[in-house]
């Protein structure tokens, strides 16, 4: 069995942990701060040293001359007093006339190559790899009489050395951080301590253990929550489920009552079976108070395997249904742009290829054949259909059939001028985009090769008329009369995909908008093979006579 650190000492050890990144992160920022401060004095000391030395009087005359030996005796008591890493004297030709550690380099040429500001008479600081190092200097213009340049004036400090500036500096203020790190763990000990003193000495999980039964009722404290213990007597409902059921007693007063006095239930809910499995419950469709609702529960163990009652919590079933077509939507339009995405990367990687290759006139026939056909689809769904939010959808729903190798065309007829008074945009999208992906999902399990589905909208004679027609596997004769009852699938439970899409849930949903629109649904064959979806709304209020027709 692995040992657990206790509480303390992992509240410690990550104190510590965070005081150590946090010195380590200062340390790195200060050194680099030090560094570029570092950097910029030394290059201005350069700087003055280089100007300087380029103004002394009789320096010019002797560049003049190329007197190697008169400059030496000039410039060789500022060495002595300069804490720079070298001095040099060049000429016009950029030639060495003077080098304080490299005599030998009299008359070879001056390395670096940041000599041409300089003698077009600019002082300059750069970062050059000279005859003895990479070093940090300042160049200086010599000038004649007539003002003229003649000469360069190099002075400069080897990055070495200001690494051993910037070592010696870090390392003073390392003694002062691991001051200050002792002292933080010391901090960290006595706070680590003191919590563990107010929390009673306990550990997390046995805190845990004492509000267990607490977190389990406030779980889903913005629906409707019930508590019942494990006799079925209710110990706990809130506001929001007694104004749902109907209940107008207060929580005191129904407080210790058996569960089947307050609600109407069904009594197979939380049976003897359901207590000795211990079983739990998600998204369960049941009736309380006549009232048709979706409910979770979940078991409260107020120790382990000793059953404490349940906790249930519940919310009306057309709230369920109208976020559960949202949230199905939303993934819809995140897929269709995931989509998009990688089909797009795929263009632009094509496109990158033939560039690389410089087939320039291949990639603009390429260019022209892609935004042809995306201008086309766009153009069209744009023209015919004036909601932007199901132009956003139906594009998204073409690339998406493309990406699975499945063709999505549009009847030249299509048309809708406006959305049906009986039904919302979100609600046309849902069974829209229900529809379409059974028919993609049907033509690729079909188990050959895929051919076009085909779509055909239109708001004509007083009623809007969608059709879905694809040349998939069909719809089997005994699975009709059930096929938009929820979880329905045409499918083995272990395909990754389920005959109205998540799971049989997508034509459920859409089945209960067409029928609060006053709409219907009807099923035929499609001709050699597959099956035609049509579904016709009314573009004002009207009975609704029924969901679900079957044609032979």
């Amino acid at each position: 069995m692995t040992r657990r650190l206790p509480f303390q000492v992992k509240l410690f050890l990550s104190l510590v942990l965070f005081s150590c990144l946090l010195l380590t992160l200062l340390g790195a920022i200060l050194f680099h701060f030090i560094d570029r401060q570092l950097h910029h004095d030394l290059g201005q000391r350069a700087r003055v040293q280089a100007s300087e030395i380029a103004l002394m009087p009789g320096l010019a005359e002797r560049v003049a001359r190329r007197d190697t030996a008169g400059i030496a005796r000039l410039i060789q008591p500022l060495r002595a007093e300069s804490d720079a890493s070298y001095i040099v004297i060049g000429d016009a030709d950029e030639r060495h006339l003077y080098h304080s550690e490299s005599p030998e380099r009299l008359n070879l040429p001056l390395i670096g190559g940041d000599n041409a500001e300089v003698l077009q008479g600019k002082t300059i600081i750069s970062v050059r790899k000279g005859g003895i190092g990479v070093s940090l200097r300042s160049k200086a213009p010599i000038f004649n009489a007539q003002h003229q340049v003649i000469g360069i004036v190099s002075v400069g400090y080897l990055t070495s050395y200001i690494a051993n500036i910037n070592i010696s500096l870090l390392w003073q203020a390392s003694l002062y951080g691991l001051a200050l790190l002792l002292l933080l763990f010391i901090f960290s000990w006595m706070f680590s301590r003191n919590l563990k003193k107010q929390m009673f000495w306990l550990e997390p999980k046995d805190i845990a253990l004492l509000v267990l039964q607490q977190k389990a009722l406030l779980e889903a404290m913005y629906e409707g929550v019930f508590a019942v213990n494990a006799e079925r007597q209710l110990i706990l409902i809130n506001r929001a489920a007694r104004e749902l059921l109907g209940i107008e007693q207060s929580e005191s007063e129904l407080s210790g009552k058996p569960l089947h006095e307050v609600m109407q239930i069904h009594p197979a809910f939380l049976s003897q079976t359901d207590a000795q499995e211990k079983t739990r419950h998600h998204d369960h469709i049941t009736v309380l108070n006549q009232r048709q609702v979706i409910i979770n529960r979940v078991a409260i163990e107020l120790e382990p395997g000793e059953p404490g009652g349940w906790v249930c919590s519940f919310r009306d079933k057309n709230d369920i249904n109208t976020l559960s077509s949202q949230l199905s939507q939303v993934k819809r339009y995140a897929d269709n742009l995931r989509i998009m995405r990688h089909e797009q990367l795929n263009w632009t990687a094509t496109l990158v290829g033939l560039l690389q290759m410089q087939r320039y006139e291949d990639a603009m026939r390429y260019i022209q054949v892609q935004s042809a056909g995306a201008q086309q689809v766009l153009d069209f769904v744009s023209a015919r259909f004036t909601s932007p939010a199901l132009c956003g959808l139906l594009l998204g729903k073409y690339v998406s059939a493309r990406e699975k190798g499945v063709e999505l065309t549009f009847d030249p007829a299509c048309q809708l001028t406006r959305i049906p008074a009986t039904i919302s945009e979100t609600a046309l999208m849902s069974v829209v985009g229900n529809l379409l992906d059974n028919a993609v999902d049907a033509t690729l399990n079909a188990g050959r090769p895929a051919l076009p589905v085909e779509l055909y909208i239109s708001d004509r004679n007083q009623e809007l008329l969608i059709e879905v027609a694809d040349r998939g596997c069909g719809v089997d004769e005994s699975l009709r009369p059930h096929l938009f009852e929820q979880g329905i699938t045409s499918k083995p439970s272990g395909d990754d995909e389920v005959l109205g899409s998540e799971h049989g849930i997508g034509l459920y949903l859409a089945a209960g908008y067409v029928r609060e629109a006053g709409g219907s649904i009807e099923i035929d064959n499609n001709s050699p093979q597959g099956a035609i979806f049509s579904v016709f709304i009314p573009l004002q209020p009207a009975a609704s006579t029924g969901i679900f027709h079957e044609q032979r």
